[in-house]
């Protein structure tokens, strides 16, 4: 069988090994006889496909003039390659001569080394481009490594990753290259080749593994960023909402939902000092990988749980208005339900495919199921709307016997408490006869009576061993019970008593709240938004109450001292520059001095022996429920401090009051593990012997100066 060799245009060039003028003659033959096999239409390749068509040669390269032995001879002869390395490696046509060799006109033109050799191989653009990605990462992992370890003084030479081209070695690593790349352009540019051939997303692990670093946009973190970050959040959020699971790595949480791999990240940031700027990085990014998420119907149950830790801890913004946080929960909801969450057992009724779960996987799906309602219920009662909670036999694990329904004990504690908190609401806030949902004064009295005794229940059903985060949470639903005592009216018979258990149970949650610790330290400023909310509404309980006939009832000093810690913890929340924690606490602060600073006290006559009750604290916002008390603030704030031009949230820090000599302002934004631990006062002691039943609630009490003297 006749072989034929494919001409060398255009394809691979390989050197050859210098002739000598002995075999000129020989070789001038083979190549005239190998043109005529082209050229002939019955000449084949190996693989029997014919060759009609004939390819032009190098100028000088073929004589003319072959005889018939030449040809024969020819046929047996490789095929001769005489495109130069540079055309081969542009594909381009190469006039090159071999014999006597002269260079190409292409190679002469731009200045270029023209030669063959029998070695060369193309190299592809991207393949090119994605092995200088890999050194840049490779480079920022080394430069790390160095940071890390100060032993490390000398130079450190590194490699390129072994490719078909030689690459030299480098042996300077640039001082200002760090392992966040979204905030340096030059380098993502680098990274971002638009070849097709994302190489740099690429890093080399110690075992020589290629690890992938996580990008989002413009934002890229490489693979041990994203494991500090991942550690920053079971540290310090994890404890407020204990849905994932701790020993699973990125890369799962990666695979299973990219929306839940970046929330777990922006969350993290929050509090991340490393890189201050990664979370205002990440802000519009998420934003739009959440709708886009959103949108792609249908959805997994790890979406869902992106959405609770979204509902937890909100992307920081300026302004109610434009907070999705409550829309989000009742999707977050709705997505739950449309997968069967509140069925776990019946997936498969909710599915076209065949589903079958295993132990771990229902587990999680009834752990998932309960956590949605206790987040759901939060937001609802943060911002003063109806709940959309679904708390169905799934969520009731007294009535099976099922291993797999069984919560986690931490999630069942809560998950009780958000039941008394909805119980609360349906009770007191959804009156369908009331244009505002308001039950009447006297029912309120009774139903307000009824619940404190189921909380004095629940408090001793979670009793003696409840953790700090759970007691925190305890206290909040209390206070979401005892701020309906706004809504009372001045004539009623247990006006006063209602009034001194709101102050009881704000200053008992805020100190509970000022003192928040877990195994890795005080954890407040990582709380979240929910407790924020519910700080805000016993600052401005406390706001309400120190600038009314009601202070004569208490330690006016000890309510000035909480409230000037509360505007602290609120400072202290915020994450960002005149986000909502930060203007909410300079209305406090305006408020606060408007309102004389609690040192409008009435002279005797006004507020006779025990102060004249009036209609001061009656509030004209009603419709948002225990959160009514926020939004009338707000309300009033704008009406006597922004409408006449004094309530600009952009320069008036110098009016908020100081933090507490406790805490130094050099100490107010450090991490933990740098600061001066504040000395706790006393913990304040169970609120169900704090606050006595309706039938004792008539007697005078006077507190002391710690507030529970």
């Amino acid at each position: 069988m006749n072989t034929l060799h494919e001409p060398a245009l255009g394809l691979p060039t390989t050197g050859l090994p210098p002739t000598n003028p002995s075999s000129t003659a020989d070789l001038q033959t083979n190549l005239a006889r190998n043109n005529s096999a082209l050229a002939s239409p019955t000449a084949t390749k190996a693989g029997g496909r014919k060759r009609t068509q004939s390819w032009d040669t190098s100028p000088g390269s073929v004589e003319d003039g072959d005889d018939e032995d030449g040809q024969e001879e020819r046929r047996r002869q490789p095929g001769v390659k005489r495109a130069c390395n540079e055309c081969r490696q542009q594909k381009l046509r190469c006039n090159v001569v071999q014999e006597p060799f002269s260079v190409c006109s292409r190679c002469q033109r731009l200045n270029l080394e023209c030669k063959i050799e029998s070695s060369f191989k193309r190299i592809g653009k991207r393949s090119k481009n994605a092995e200088m990605e890999r050194e840049i990462v490779e480079l920022r992992r080394q430069l790390a490594a160095q940071h890390a370890s100060p032993i490390a003084q000398h130079t450190t030479v590194i490699k390129a990753p072994t490719s078909n081209s030689q690459s030299p070695n480098i042996s300077h690593i640039p001082s200002t290259l760090d392992q966040y790349m979204g905030s340096q352009e030059a380098v993502a540019s680098l990274l971002d080749l638009r070849s097709g051939l994302d190489g740099g997303a690429y890093l080399r692990s110690p075992s020589g593994q290629m690890i992938p670093p996580k990008r989002l946009e413009n934002v890229v973190l490489i693979h041990d960023r994203v494991q500090e970050l991942f550690r920053h959040f079971f540290t310090f959020y994890y404890p407020f909402l204990p849905l994932l699971e701790p020993d699973k790595s990125p890369d799962y949480y990666y695979d299973a939902s990219p929306l839940l791999f970046w929330t777990v990240v922006a969350v993290a940031a929050r509090r991340y000092h490393v890189d201050a700027n990664l979370l205002n990085s990440l802000i519009a990014p998420m934003s739009r990988l959440l709708w886009a998420t959103i949108s792609d119907v249908p959805q997994s149950y790890h979406v869902v749980k992106a959405l609770c830790i979204l509902c937890t801890w909100p992307l920081p913004i300026s302004s109610t208005s434009s907070d999705p946080t409550f829309m989000l929960s009742g999707l977050m909801m709705q997505i739950a339900m449309q997968i069967g969450l509140h069925r776990p057992s019946h997936a498969q009724d909710f599915t076209k495919f065949r589903v079958e779960l295993r132990e771990e996987e229902l587990k999680d799906r009834v752990k998932t199921w309960a956590t949605c309602n206790v987040v759901a219920q939060r937001v609802a009662t943060g911002y003063g709307q109806p709940p959309s909670t679904y708390y169905d036999w799934s969520l009731i694990t007294t009535n099976s016997n099922d291993a797999n329904f069984k919560l986690p004990e931490e999630i069942e504690a809560r998950l009780l408490i958000e039941r008394f908190s909805d119980k609360v609401t349906r009770s007191l806030y959804s009156n369908r006869s009331d244009a505002v949902g308001l039950v009447a004064d006297t029912e309120r009295s009774i139903l307000t009576t009824f619940l404190a005794r189921d909380f004095e229940e629940l408090e001793q059903k979670l009793q003696p061993n409840i953790p700090e985060i759970n007691s925190l949470y305890l206290r909040a639903a209390y206070l979401h019970l005892r701020l309906s005592a706004l809504f009372d009216s001045p004539t009623s018979k247990d006006y006063r008593s209602d009034l001194l258990a709101l102050w009881l149970s704000a200053t008992s949650f805020l100190e509970c709240a000022l003192t928040l610790e877990s195994a890795a330290g005080p954890i407040l400023t990582y709380s979240t938004n929910y407790i924020m909310q519910m700080i805000v509404a016993a600052g401005f309980t406390l706001l309400k109450l120190l600038n009314s006939f009601f202070a004569n009832h208490v330690d006016l000093e000890y309510g000035k001292n909480l409230f000037n810690r509360t505007i602290w913890a609120i400072r202290t929340i915020s994450v960002s520059m005149n986000d909502l924690p930060s203007r909410l606490a300079e209305v406090l602060a305006q408020l606060w001095r408007g309102g004389g600073a609690g040192s409008l006290v009435a002279s005797g006559n006004e507020r006779g022996a025990g102060g004249s009750v009036d209609g001061s604290l009656m509030l004209k916002v009603r419709c948002r429920m225990s959160m009514s008390l926020v939004f009338d603030s707000v309300w009033r704030w704008r009406e006597e401090f922004q409408a006449k031009g004094k309530g600009n949230l952009e320069s008036t820090a110098p009016l908020a009051p100081s933090p507490p000599p406790l805490i130094p302002h050099s100490l107010r934004r450090l991490p933990p593990s740098l600061s001066t631990r504040v000395p706790p006062r006393p913990p304040p002691p169970p609120l169900a012997r704090i606050i006595p039943r309706s039938a004792r609630l008539g007697r005078a009490l006077v507190l002391g100066r710690g507030g529970w003297a």
